[in-house]
């Protein structure tokens, strides 16, 4: 069987492909996989450090765009839709996966000119332009909420499986990370991160919540300010607590980037930042109660409904960016650790809406489409 995947330009649709891939890895030995990106993405770095063949395509977005740059990525597209037929050509897939992305496009195009079955993966609760688009050639549109369904053409196959997740996520135990990271049994952990790069507004109200917790009786903040701001926030934050009296080394962790997320999310109680799709399954997943500031600088706003989901089901409390304060945030957080039962209530409607079996899921839908057995082995 042979598996041609595409997507990328963010980690939400490169991660989400590499965990696909590793689940049909177990499911169906000897499977014959290929990743196609683009030269420029992050998924040229990502996806050969994962152990899979990786081919380009040219690609370039169009939403948006000036005149002159739609016209240069419409050139982009017919380019990259000829090299996508090629790559096609010689691999003869028997599916394929796209995940998103506008480099998704022409090779999911060039797939449906031939006949290849097309499965789409879409992370968000309102869907990219790229998938809206293919959905209507699709055998299977894998959705992680069933909000995202309205956004697709009538008959669309719509199918709510869940976003994936590393399996890594699901195993670390809550005692065994918290041996890890040093952090005392009965302790409030309270998480906090702007994603990968980092996102100043959050990053200026963790400061506050950082000196406001340093003076707490108990609790520890782990806080992920990402690589460009972590020089100066660590300097802020010695001054601030040494004037204050407080010591930072083990109740206020500042890191530049959490490598070790599956300790990490194991260790807290609660989560605050970003409501990014792949983020939300993995806090879900994990059953972690969040306060979630969606990013205004997405192109559809697919982080306010992702959030918007959490809300409605008493797993989150959601501030807009520009509503967020270090004021806010101290307060927020006070309120919530100090509410036992609050907190438990929107752990268990966080892992409600939780599906740690959604790449199994996805698998499914794809051997379907190919016409394979569902269970190939130990599914």
């Amino acid at each position: 069987m042979r598996v041609l995947l595409t997507g990328g330009g963010t980690g939400g649709h490169i991660y989400p492909a590499l965990a696909i891939a590793a689940e049909l890895r177990r499911r169906v030995p000897g499977c014959e996989l290929l990743y196609v990106g683009t030269r420029e993405g992050l998924e040229s770095r990502i996806v050969p450090r994962a152990g899979l063949s990786f081919a380009t395509v040219s690609a370039r977005g169009l939403m948006r765009k000036a005149p002159r740059e739609v016209l240069a990525g419409l050139v982009a597209l017919m380019r990259g839709l000829w090299q996508a037929d090629r790559i096609l050509a010689r691999f003869r897939p028997h599916v394929v996966v796209g995940t998103g992305g506008y480099v998704a496009a022409p090779v999911a195009l060039a797939a449906v000119r031939r006949g290849i079955p097309l499965v789409i993966q879409e992370q968000n609760a309102v869907p990219g332009a790229t998938n809206r688009l293919l959905a209507r050639w699709a055998r299977a549109v894998c959705v992680p909420f069933a909000e995202a369904g309205r956004f697709f053409p009538p008959g669309t196959p719509v199918v709510v499986t869940g976003n994936p997740v590393r399996p890594e996520i699901l195993t670390v135990r809550r005692d065994e990370a918290r041996a890890r990271l040093g952090i005392g049994a009965t302790e409030p952990v309270v998480l906090v991160t702007g994603g990968s790069r980092g996102a100043e507004r959050i990053n200026r109200a963790a400061l506050e919540l950082a000196v406001a917790m340093a003076g707490w009786p108990e609790g520890v903040l782990l806080w992920a300010s990402g690589e460009r701001y972590h020089g100066e926030l660590r300097m802020r934050l010695e001054r601030r607590l040494a004037a204050a009296g407080s010591q930072p080394a083990r109740r206020v962790r500042l890191f530049p980037y959490i490598d070790d997320m599956p300790t990490a999310y194991a260790a807290a109680d609660l989560y605050v930042g970003r409501a990014g799709a792949t983020t939300l399954a993995e806090i879900t997943a994990r059953g972690l109660p969040a306060i979630l500031v969606p990013s205004p600088h997405v192109a559809h706003h697919e982080q306010d409904e992702n959030a918007r989901v959490l809300a409605r089901a008493g797993a989150a409390v959601v501030i807009p960016d520009g509503e967020l304060t270090g004021a806010r945030l101290v307060a927020l957080v006070r309120e919530l650790l100090a509410d036992p039962a609050r907190l438990a209530a929107m752990a268990r409607a966080s892992r409600q809406l939780g599906r740690p079996d959604a790449t199994g899921a996805i698998v499914d839908r794809i051997l379907d489409a190919v016409g394979a057995p569902v269970s190939v082995q130990g599914g």
